[in-house]
């Protein structure tokens, strides 16, 4: 069967005409994508790693790279690298990077969620790469990768990635630095440059998803009862406080007299982990921490008095909440970070083990118990989204407002990363109409472009409008939008007709002959370029629907990843191509 949905897709294809008319960029066939889709196995993200290792080094004038001996002196009781000194060189590596793109002093502003998935032990070589990704005007993205190697078996590995975003400092007439933008050049820097964009966009909107998320009401299952409260081995919040003020001294400052973004940090983790300790009575060992924004500078001199205190507990996971404030000797506090991480205790196998429960603090301890329930919905949330594969069933995410951002950013991320991989073969051309595919393991992808006659965003607006297509596709018998979630993101029911045929007996064999209408439930995301070199995208993937459940009418489709990119070419043309899986 999936050769039958690989053949309706080829012959489609290049069937279309698509350079000479606005009618011919019509009917490219975006249906075809869909139908093949939900039988084609594989593993996209381990794929695109496996790329990514093949792929030749490049030589990028941004990239910074660090390595260091893990001694005695950078460990923690387990004889393995301190999370906090592994900060300070990431933090470090990332700013050269970030100053020598910028040709200027340069400061940490955000860093995204930094999950750690191996730990370093004393002896082993700690290497890390640094890079600027992409500018936006006053900002840039830094992409940082981690890995480690063992020198006695030569064995590498990766620890951790990570995504930073720098500014420069203010030259002395209090002017902001404009940055020369970024021009990738290879595949790879094309993809990262491309989906730094939507990583902005989440980092925009963060904060906003966490307020959200608790002003409706929507975490049910960490309403707080009266049996927490009388819980006889619960342990109270107070309990796990931990306040501790650091005197900022030269070497905890850069070149330029502020304090090490590294340095806040590993002070952070360290008042975190006896915050942690204090709640298991045991060794915690630091998995994840949550995206963070520097709020403000500290310059040496200052005290920097940092609180941690456990927010919640789980089953196998806890959250500890620190916050910095910096001070001298006179003036008030200045609210410098906070941060949110999560710990876990391992037994003597490396398997996690049961915590006990925590009982929070009345008012803001209920607050912060509550908020970290919604964090935890987001990382697993988060987790569950990027992290399906091809070869799962079913393919489609359940759709929720809450996790739209996510959805969205890696609806649009996993096809701009599959329009971008390498080794793409051309397997026919028509009428200046291309196939190309590639097969990597047990999935098989399609591309067909053609170079047509419409600007790129005359293409953009056609294309994207979904409703309006069955008026001119005859491949779509209806299209119906579901709802609008915004000016970027729209839920649609697709109805086209189905390669699968009704089975004698079935409700459908009357239909033998026309086959079964076929619907979809998509999330079509679509964004126009930040700047030039940039794409216009509309992506679309597959989400469940409550409403909208599977019928005994239809046979239900599923896509994880097909869509259109288009770039603007030469004479007022466009380029379009449309990916799928």
């Amino acid at each position: 069967m999936v050769w039958t949905h690989v053949v309706l897709g080829v012959s489609l294809f290049i069937s279309l005409n698509l350079t000479n008319k606005t009618a011919d960029l019509k009917h490219s066939s975006l249906p075809s994508a869909l139908k093949m889709s939900s039988r084609v196995s594989g593993d996209l993200e381990r794929d695109e790693a496996e790329e990514e290792e093949e792929e030749e080094e490049s030589m990028n004038p941004t990239e910074v790279k660090m390595s260091q001996i893990v001694m005695p002196c950078h460990s923690n009781h387990r004889q393995e690298l301190s999370v906090g000194h592994l900060l300070k060189w990431i933090d470090s590596t990332a700013c050269l990077s970030a100053e020598r793109h910028a040709g200027s002093p340069c400061v940490t502003a955000s860093m995204d969620d930094i999950h750690f998935e191996h730990t370093i032990s004393v002896g082993q070589v700690v290497n890390i790469k640094a890079r600027v990704n992409r500018a936006f005007n006053t900002s840039m993205e830094v992409g940082i990768q981690v890995s480690c190697e063992d020198l006695f078996s030569d064995r590498h590995w990766r620890v951790c990635h990570a995504y930073a975003t720098f500014v420069t400092q203010r030259r002395n007439t209090g002017q902001k630095v404009i940055l020369k933008p970024i021009v990738p050049h290879t595949q790879r820097e094309q993809v990262e440059y491309s989906v730094a964009a939507e990583r902005r966009r989440v980092r925009m909107v963060h904060d906003d998803i966490i307020k959200d998320l608790l002003s409706h009401g929507s975490i049910q299952q960490g309403r707080l009862d009266t049996d927490l409260f009388k819980c006889s081995y619960a342990v109270a919040a107070e309990r796990t406080k931990v306040e501790s003020v650091e005197l900022v001294l030269p070497p905890h400052a850069n070149h330029q007299v502020n304090t090490f973004g590294g340095q806040i940090m590993a002070w952070m983790v360290n008042v975190a982990t006896i915050a942690a300790s204090r709640l298991c009575q045991a060794h915690p060992t630091l998995r994840a921490i949550d995206m963070f924004t520097f709020r403000g500078p500290s310059q040496i001199g200052d005290r920097l008095l940092l609180r941690a205190i456990v927010n919640n507990a789980f089953k196998n996971s806890l959250e500890v909440g620190v916050r910095a404030e910096a001070y001298q000797e006179e003036g008030p506090n200045r609210h410098i970070n906070s941060a949110f991480m999560t710990f876990e205790v391992l037994d003597d196998h490396g398997k996690p083990c049961m915590l006990p429960r925590i009982r929070p603090e009345p008012l803001e301890g209920e607050r912060r118990f509550q908020e970290a329930i919604a964090r935890k919905k987001i990382r697993l949330d988060r987790k569950y989204i990027i992290s399906r594969t091809q070869g799962e069933v079913p393919l489609s995410v359940p759709w929720d407002p809450r996790n739209q951002v996510y959805l969205s950013y890696n609806n649009v991320s996993a096809l701009k990363m599959l329009a971008a991989r390498n080794n793409w073969r051309l397997s026919s051309e028509k009428d200046k109409v291309r196939l190309y595919t590639l097969e990597q393991k047990s999935t098989l992808s399609f591309r067909v472009e053609s170079e047509v006659d419409v600007p790129a965003h005359r293409a953009f607006c056609l294309l994207a409008e979904l409703s309006s297509r069955p008026s001119w596709d005859k491949h779509y018998q209806k299209c119906e939008l579901i709802h609008r979630v915004d000016d970027d993101d729209f839920l649609y029911r697709v109805v086209t007709p189905s390669v699968h045929h009704g089975a004698p007996g079935s409700p459908t064999s009357a239909n033998l002959g026309a086959g079964i209408l076929q619907d979809f439930i998509l999330l079509a995301s679509k964004r126009k370029p930040c700047s030039s070199g940039d794409p216009y995208v509309i992506a679309l993937r597959s989400v469940s629907l409550p409403t909208h459940p599977p019928t005994d009418t239809y046979n239900r489709g599923e896509v994880l990843c097909a869509g259109f990119t288009i770039l603007e070419s030469e004479n007022n043309m466009s380029l379009v191509r449309q990916t799928s899986v």
